[in-house]
């Protein structure tokens, strides 16, 4: 009987040694030495920081080359963060990480929640337009689409009003009908709805305003992913050009898009790992607790030092359950999304961008003239413009 409870003894302390062990504390996220210049800075990070951050700072450098008017940069980035999303279901070392069920979120290779996804599509189809390539354009905004198209609930599946309505502005480009689009489009408006397509506009100018969502955990074990609104002081811009003026409302709500994102397949799991830690955690309270009072008695000593011993071991299992959301984000992206199209003979031309409240007065601040060239080609002038230049926090 000493023999055994000697034995049970030192497999108690490999047990506490292996728990102590196994509770690393993560590291805290990559930061780049900060020059102030988010381009550089921000290659700096893809380039330095942990692979499983890589593609977070390739979106957030790609949107930072955008307002620079960096497209072959942006373009270039926008490519590997697209090849990262669509290999995320592959068999790699990644990918089979993922599935675990004790792996930390925020250990896991970044690819971003749905809206994030969306947003990558979206800008590389707007940089495939400015190229001349509406036939890649329109597969980009049809692939943004499906990127929200994994919800749980049909009412929040594929409800992004530009993609549709930019994926049917590419067809009729393409001279191909575009009428489901425009109706599909229509029916998912909430904000501002938009007006009927003018296909023979050569001018076609992407805006977005407002700083969007962020994410925060929440739940007992943090493992509840949840986002706080974006904010933006601009609710409509006009963009004047001589005579010729457009009213542009918000077509796309990224904090809408963000909360009734669709359920990943990590959301299911992470549930799974919330109601796994507290039950196990419980049964080892349990375990202990009878286990401890046993131990004390001398003909229970053996039995109650194995019931220590089970406890243990379930409650190093909780340990090593990690629910906690991923609260990495691309943290550049805008809070309202808008297009607009004008006619415009070929030349030079000036564009001046005003940008209104919600109760419709100028925001003085963010107005501004823009110089555009206008193509004589017959490609499509496509341009891009946001209210902010954010720097990389």
């Amino acid at each position: 009987m000493l023999l055994h409870i000697l034995t049970l003894r030192w497999l108690l302390l490999a047990l506490v040694a292996g728990s102590l062990s196994g509770c690393a504390t993560p590291s805290a996220p990559y930061r780049p030495p900060w020059t102030g210049d988010p381009l550089v800075d921000g290659q700096h990070a893809v380039t330095n920081a942990p692979p499983k951050d890589k593609v977070m700072w390739q979106m957030i450098t790609a949107r930072s080359a955008l307002f620079q008017k960096k497209y072959d940069l942006a373009e270039d980035l926008l490519d590997d963060v697209l090849r990262s999303i669509e290999n995320r279901y592959g068999k790699d070392k990644e990918a089979r990480k993922s599935r675990k069920l004790f792996q930390d979120e925020a250990g896991k290779l970044f690819i971003g929640e749905p809206y994030e996804r969306v947003m990558a599509y979206y800008y590389r189809g707007i940089l495939y337009w400015m190229a001349g390539q509406p036939d890649n354009a329109r597969a980009c905004f049809r692939s943004a689409q499906l990127q929200d198209s994994d919800s749980e609930k049909n009412e929040f599946r594929n409800d992004y009003v530009l993609m549709d309505y930019l994926e049917g502005l590419t067809s009729l480009k393409l001279r191909a009908s575009a009428d489901s689009n425009y109706m599909r489009a229509t029916n998912s408006a909430r904000l501002a709805i938009p007006p009927p397509y003018r296909s023979s506009d050569n001018v076609l100018i992407f805006t977005d305003y407002g700083a969007g969502p962020t994410k925060y955990a929440s739940g007992a074990y943090g493992e509840q992913l949840k986002f706080k609104e974006g904010r933006s002081s601009a609710r409509e811009i006009k963009i004047a050009s001589g005579h010729d003026e457009i009213h542009l409302g918000p077509y796309d709500d990224l904090t809408y898009q963000a909360s009734t994102r669709g359920g990943r397949l990590m959301d299911h799991i992470l549930a799974n790992q919330a109601v796994f830690k507290s039950a196990t955690d419980a049964a080892g309270d349990a375990a202990l607790m009878s286990g401890i009072a046993l131990a004390h008695g001398r003909n229970t000593q053996e039995v109650g030092l194995g019931l220590v011993a089970a406890g243990l071991v379930s409650k190093i299992f909780s340990a090593a359950a990690t629910p906690d959301a991923d609260t990495r984000d691309w943290d550049n992206l805008p809070q309202y999304l808008t297009f607009g199209t004008m006619s415009l003979p070929p030349g030079l031309h000036t564009l001046t961008l005003r940008y209104l409240d919600a109760a419709g007065n100028e925001i003085s601040n963010l107005t501004r003239t823009e110089y555009i060239q206008v193509n004589a080609s017959p490609k499509d002038t496509v341009l891009y413009f946001s209210d902010t230049k954010k720097q990389i926090p």
